[in-house]
């Protein structure tokens, strides 16, 4: 079991918790719901195609790692297709249930802050629509531990359009979009050093909501 370090207090935790609790992302007949992003096929699937095709790219297969994996309905679809995956939430009642719920001998559940806390050692971390949720002082926290992983792949909802990166929030529900912005891990104040970066889907949300963007960076 890996440690939890103590440090500051951000509210990313107890924002998480709120919205799960009061369904604040939309609700089904599920106890938890992690929101349109997580359970509408015109967003899930080409996005499990894209992911599935990449891992299955490779003779050995990949330990993965699902950071922030909600309700695990997108990452249920992955585990057949890599060596091991963790899957990581901050939601202690949500990793509850999703290890109620999923069952698989490469698969594992792990309640963790990928902000504060140490990270699992996996060769790709799949990071999808978390850090726009995220203050930028927790993305850079978080994107330092994940400079130990040979590949990421981060999915954000980002406006249409040019857009100036990288506005500061407070963690919680919301995202940048509010600000006409979006999260760029090569742009200041994080500057992500990579060796290779692809862009592997683009999905443009009806009614000018903005576009989901999938990136393959290799470190």
């Amino acid at each position: 079991m890996l440690k939890k370090k103590n440090k500051r207090p951000w509210p990313t935790k107890e924002a998480m918790e709120q919205v799960y609790a009061q369904n604040l992302w939309g609700s089904n007949a599920d106890d938890f719901y992690s929101g349109e992003g997580s359970h509408n096929p015109t967003i899930v699937v080409p996005y499990v195609n894209v992911v599935t095709s990449f891992l299955k790219s490779f003779k050995q297969r990949l330990t993965v790692c699902d950071l922030g994996c909600g309700v695990f309905n997108v990452g249920k679809q992955l585990v057949d297709y890599a060596a091991s995956c963790v899957a990581v939430d901050i939601v202690p009642s949500l990793i509850a249930h999703n290890k109620a719920t999923f069952k698989a001998d490469n698969l594992t559940f792990q309640c963790l802050n990928i902000a504060e806390d140490e990270m699992p050692t996996c060769d790709c971390a799949l990071i999808r629509q978390v850090f726009q949720h995220l203050s930028n002082a927790e993305i850079q926290n978080a994107l330092e531990k994940l400079k130990e992983f040979t590949y990421l792949i981060i999915t954000e909802h980002v406006p249409t359009g040019n857009f100036e990166p990288n506005v500061d929030i407070i963690s919680g529900q919301g995202t940048r979009l509010k600000k006409d912005s979006g999260v760029d891990v090569l742009a200041p104040p994080f500057s992500l050093s990579v060796i290779q970066q692809k862009e592997l889907l683009v999905i443009n949300l009806a009614g000018n909501r903005g576009r989901i963007v999938t990136t393959l960076y290799a470190l």
